[in-house]
């Protein structure tokens, strides 16, 4: 006879409740699958990386003389492990708050492996940039196979660069210094990228966090968030 609460209301009230409050299924729904963290930046580290590396090799085919800093293959093979984890981290559901020891192995990595790729990449465009800078004041020589360089041809004790196996130097002051130049945009590109991943990896993970300060009754125990 008296007020009884309908079990639908309930029911109802509690959905709506959910679908306030929000949570994982409701903010994916809002994400598209393209724009989840990492998704996107390790696609990008994994093309800029193939690219670095493609290009290095085709650097080695100019001349065998060529040094490793030259030719930044190593960069570019390292920062395609840093996609490769970070797509790794992708598949296993990132969170901003580690549900599991997996996930903050992973994600600790990841971070440190950005960190690093930054340095990689700086470090390539201060060799590249030298290396363009040295190539552009040249004076080339051919001698039988070789290609004989040098910043004054005038000075008998001047430092000279030997290119072994190249027939037409115009291979060393050209077209090596268009590869030094790619690699030098490519590496600012990556440079960034890494920048990027590792700022919104310690954005998701240090930004938000508990103040400590309870905004209702102490019944309630709602904390707020910021």
């Amino acid at each position: 006879m008296g007020s009884e609460k309908s079990p639908t209301g309930s029911s109802g009230g509690q959905k709506k409740a959910k679908q306030d409050r929000g949570g994982p299924d409701a903010e994916r729904s809002h994400t598209c699958c393209g724009c989840r963290f990492p998704l996107l930046i390790a696609l990008l580290q994994l093309i800029l990386g193939i690219a670095i590396t493609v290009i290095a090799f085709l650097m080695t085919t100019i001349s065998p003389s060529l040094l490793a800093r030259e030719t930044p293959h190593w960069a570019g093979i390292t920062l395609c492990i840093v996609s490769v984890l970070g797509f790794v981290l992708y598949f296993i559901t990132y969170l901003p708050d580690e549900r599991t020891y997996t996930q903050f192995i992973i994600k600790l990595v990841y971070f440190l492996l950005c960190s690093v790729g930054l340095i990689i990449s700086i470090i390539v465009i201060a060799f590249q940039g030298h290396h363009y800078s040295l190539t552009n004041g040249f004076i080339c020589r051919e001698i039988g196979r070789d290609c004989i360089c040098t910043l004054e041809p005038e000075d008998p004790i001047a430092r000279t660069f030997t290119y072994a196996e190249v027939s037409d130097c115009t291979a060393v002051t050209s077209t090596l210094m268009l590869y030094y130049l790619l690699q030098m945009v490519l590496n600012l590109s990556q440079a960034i990228v890494c920048l990027l991943g590792a700022f919104i990896m310690w954005k998701h993970r240090y930004q938000v966090f508990f103040v400590g300060l309870q905004i209702c009754s102490p019944s309630t125990q709602q904390w707020q968030k910021v």
